[in-house]
């Protein structure tokens, strides 16, 4: 591939750039939207905790039937990306907003996993839109719509912190959010003047993709990381919840943890936006290595705040939530560099697909883990997948 220029300078960059992003943010307050009110749930139907885990493992698992057809069938190579994105945000809301017509744990995980596999057509195709706009700033680009994004899933948790806020409450907002965001990208959004060839469908593509060694190196570091960030994100709010109660002896204060809970989810928007601007500036291989290092600490030491004054919790999650996700753009970079442009969209979708398959196994793991060994060393195995993601990113590098 040729290489980029020293500076991307079209005029219309920055704008379409917030287009997509904000986009993102209103579309994927979907996905926690379930998860934010689990505990709702868990009274309404008289749920187990591994129960509730179910309506956040499902939208992953959806994500993944969603993600791996679309690699299948080439859909984000194929179909214009702002058509797929349009089409695949209505029907997630209207998927998203049916769960309100669910009487119990069965019929909510159908419309949830329906949400997550329509989600599909929402994530990846964002990355290769903004990466038509941006060469030189892929990396800020990339990383300005997972910040968004980052702040999206957060949203739901934010309302429900709302006093007042219900079940109704949290999941009409997430499906409204995402209406804006399919008419949004379908008016506003024009493709940049960097687009990747489109191609015909082919069986083979995938197998092409997989044969790219660059790929697979990218792959294992992604893989490192998303072992422990969507496990973090699901259970930081539950986590913070349970240290408060243990420290004060009841739950008065559920309404602060949710605000913490949001914080510590949210301020991965700046990570995002941050870990883009620092790799462009020193190497991904450089971002990535240091924000998996930092947040593979947090998860151990965070256990050691567990039940103590939120005064020496609240900074760890904080810290964590920074990094635990100012890298993920840039393994989605990495990709759209390491294999051919005509490519780049099945790439991503593949390379999300075995992420997020790996992460519903997780998600189940802490909830077990907490009930072996309480919540304060709950969260050190997820410190394993960044150790592993390292090693393989110092190969790549």
């Amino acid at each position: 591939m040729a290489a980029p220029p020293a500076t991307d300078t079209h005029p219309s960059r920055w704008r379409q750039l917030g287009v997509i992003a904000v986009a993102e943010l209103l579309g994927m307050s979907l996905w926690f939207a379930a998860s934010a009110v689990s505990a709702q749930y868990q009274t309404q139907w008289s749920l187990t905790s591994s129960e509730a885990a179910w309506l956040t493992t499902i939208v992953q698992l959806g994500f993944v039937g969603g993600t791996a057809l679309s690699a299948l069938l080439n859909l984000a190579d194929v179909i214009p990306t702002r058509c797929l994105f349009a089409v695949s945000a209505l029907v997630a809301a209207a998927a998203n907003a049916m769960m309100l017509t669910a009487a119990a744990l069965p019929a909510a995980l159908v419309w949830r996993f329906c949400t997550g596999f329509c989600l599909a057509g929402v994530y990846p195709p964002a990355m290769k839109m903004v990466a038509t706009w941006f060469q030189a700033r892929r990396g800020l680009a990339v990383g300005t719509v997972v910040g968004a994004l980052t702040v999206g899933k957060a949203l739901p948790f934010l309302v429900k912190a709302i006093p007042g806020a219900t079940i109704v409450n949290v999941t009409l907002s997430a499906s409204a959010g995402a209406l804006v965001a399919a008419v949004l990208v379908y008016v506003g959004y024009r493709e940049g003047p960097y687009p990747f060839p489109p191609r015909k469908f082919s069986w083979g593509l995938v197998g092409d993709v997989v044969r790219e060694r660059r790929w697979r190196l990218a792959m294992g570091g992604y893989l490192g990381h998303m072992w422990e960030l969507y496990a973090a994100w699901t259970w930081l709010p539950v986590f913070i919840a349970a240290s408060v109660v243990a420290h004060d002896g009841n739950a008065s204060g559920a309404r602060a943890a949710s605000v913490i809970g949001f914080l510590a989810l949210a301020v991965g928007g700046i990570g995002c936006v941050w870990g883009g601007i620092a790799a462009d500036r020193h190497g991904r291989a450089w971002l990535v290595n240091l924000a998996m290092g930092i947040s593979g600490s947090c998860a151990l030491l965070i256990g050691l705040a567990f039940g103590r004054s939120l005064w020496l919790l609240t900074p760890i999650a904080l810290v964590w939530g920074f990094f635990v996700i100012a890298d993920s753009a840039q393994f989605s970079v990495m990709v759209t560099e390491s294999v051919p442009p005509h490519a780049v969209g099945t790439a991503l979708t593949l390379q999300t697909s075995a992420g997020f398959l790996l992460t519903a196994g997780v998600i189940q793991l802490v909830p077990m883990l907490a009930g072996w060994w309480g919540w304060a060393w709950a969260f050190a195995v997820l410190a394993a997948g960044p150790g592993a993601g390292m090693l393989v990113v110092r190969r790549l590098r």
